[in-house]
């Protein structure tokens, strides 16, 4: 490792091949918790049965299930919804401030969609609850749509009397500023007879060849906070059969690159989470722990409901740890920090997240300015060695263990250290990663243009501009490198930039410009050094 460029490039090649292969790719993160395999959903919780405290006066009479199919639309600032009374489920949902493509046209981004057929946030009873996820509701609005405005608050409720003698109730409760809206279960036992059972609620998710060509470029599929870990589970994992976990589930979830729909018990006694592939969908329900009721006696189970981006103000506003969702890999410890400081860039001095980008790679660059100096004067040192090293080559070329000896000794001898170059760069390798995933994968750049004809930072250069002028850059910038290679090495080293040429030409612009910009600072660094720098480099 006595020569910096190799090393550079090797760090270079490693990190973003391995960051775009490793880091990038789907994974699943820890979990403490056993995670198992289901062959059948049980009936009844083994868990001992709860009595109910709720009045039956807190019930109106129980309609006729026989009701007309109603929708009815939720306006609020955040989303569209729309809600049937065939199940009471979401069979819509629409977010108002996101768009499917910068196109002209482009409609909003969709996390329920109404042309899939597939509604969501299903109910169902099961042991003596014999109430289906079809069961016709009645609702307490007479009018089709419900606006709900900033500081505004409503509630839709649906109510349905089931075949088993019992009423069921589905109260949504939403705010006109948020993204999340309460559900509140209530089951009342109308027979004269106690009943027990549990009730199960389903997230629903399309699964077809689109979503599975998405989960191969970043995860898409179901995940949940388990003992405080987040596990993402792999289709593949579910084709094998319905995957349950007993215990521990702060909030189970759907998401994608950007949007999360998530379902949050909030009376955390005894649910169990239960995964299982069914046809083209994925189900993700969440069954309560067993309960009985006496005749006229209730029970109520409250739940929170997200449906929105994968930001972290947004879902930390959430609590339930949903923040937890934003993982960006390895280095996440780094990577939320820089995402906080890139929008503090945006939201305080420049309304762009490309020249945020820039002045983000100034700041790390200006931090580790002390460190790359370090490096220079290392590889600088090391450069006027070769010929004597060269000459101890020569003199115990038969000799390899004479030959380190006396090149070890000359570094002593000379106070140059040979790892001078190389330790610097790996302290910054974090650094990289970090802010590699935090460009790939932060919602904050989802269409967001910088100037010109880049009008997305989230997708590639549709002109190859920037990949080819950070070629360029990158090849300056090894032209002007301290290099002790021997013409051959030379040679094929000179490939390199060429070939992050090519790499580069699919990435986000984000983090193309980021890699431009880092490349003329070290080049505008190295060329200080070399020409107005000199004497401040034999000073040190």
């Amino acid at each position: 490792m006595e020569n910096k460029n190799v090393l550079l490039a090797l760090v270079l090649m490693v990190m973003v091949w391995a960051g775009f292969n490793l880091f990038q790719s789907p994974s699943s993160a820890p979990s403490s918790p056993e995670v198992t395999p289901a062959t059948a959903i049980s009936q009844v919780s083994d868990a001992a049965p709860v009595a109910a405290s709720a009045p039956a006066a807190a019930f109106d009479p129980a309609p006729d299930t026989a009701a007309v199919i109603r929708d009815i639309v939720v306006e609020t600032d955040k989303f569209q919804a729309v809600f049937s009374t065939a199940g009471a489920n979401l069979k819509s949902l629409q977010l108002k401030g996101f768009r499917e493509s910068r196109e002209a046209g482009s409609g909003p981004v969709s996390l329920v969609d109404p042309d899939l057929g597939q509604p969501t946030l299903n109910l169902h009873g099961q042991g003596d609850w014999q109430f289906s996820e079809g069961l016709r509701f009645t609702t307490n609005l007479a009018e089709d749509v419900l606006r709900v405005g900033t500081g505004d608050e409503a509630q839709l409720v649906f109510s349905a009397r089931g075949p088993d003698g019992s009423v069921v109730e589905k109260i949504f409760s939403f705010a006109g500023d948020r993204y999340d809206f309460g559900l509140q279960v209530r089951i009342h036992n109308s027979s004269e007879q106690e009943r027990q059972g549990q009730i199960v609620l389903t997230l629903e998710q399309p699964w077809d060849e689109q979503h599975a060509e998405q989960a191969g470029r970043s995860f898409v599929g179901p995940s949940m906070l388990i003992e405080g870990k987040v596990k993402k589970f792999k289709d593949k994992e579910l084709q094998q059969g319905p995957v349950r976990i007993d215990n521990g589930v702060a909030w189970t979830a759907f998401e994608d690159k950007y949007f999360i729909a998530s379902l949050i018990p909030l009376e955390r006694n005894g649910e169990q989470v239960v995964l299982e592939m069914v046809d083209n969908r994925i189900a993700n329900r969440l069954l309560s722990s067993g309960f009985s009721l006496a005749p006229g006696k209730s029970r109520e189970f409250s739940y929170q409901v997200f449906f929105g981006p994968k930001d972290l103000e947004v879902l930390g506003k959430v609590g339930h740890d949903l923040e937890k969702a934003v993982n960006f890999g390895f280095f996440n410890i780094l990577a939320k920090p820089l995402l906080a400081v890139l929008k503090f860039f945006h939201g305080n001095l420049i309304r762009n997240y490309g020249f945020a980008i820039i002045m983000l790679t100034a700041l790390i660059k200006l931090i580790f300015w002390p460190l790359t100096h370090k490096s220079y004067k290392s590889m600088r040192d090391m450069q006027k060695l070769q010929p004597e090293m060269q000459a101890l080559r020569e003199k115990f070329k038969d000799d390899k263990e004479r030959m380190n000896r006396e090149i070890m000794e000359l570094y002593r001898s000379k106070r140059v250290n040979p790892m001078g170059g190389c330790l610097p760069m790996f302290v910054q390798i974090p650094v990289f990663f970090a802010l590699y995933r935090v460009l790939l994968e932060a919602i904050e750049l989802r269409h967001e243009p910088f100037m010109f004809w880049i009008a997305d930072l989230s997708a590639k250069d549709p002109y190859y501009i920037t990949p080819i002028i950070m070629g360029g850059t990158m090849f300056l910038q090894q032209k002007m490198s301290p290099s002790t290679m021997d013409p051959q090495q030379a040679k094929i080293f000179m490939f390199l930039p060429l070939v992050f040429t090519f790499m580069f030409l699919n990435f986000p612009s984000g983090l193309v410009i980021y890699w431009l910009v880092n490349n003329v600072l070290t080049i505008l660094q190295q060329w200080y050094i070399n020409r107005g720098g000199k004497k401040a480099v034999a000073a040190s």
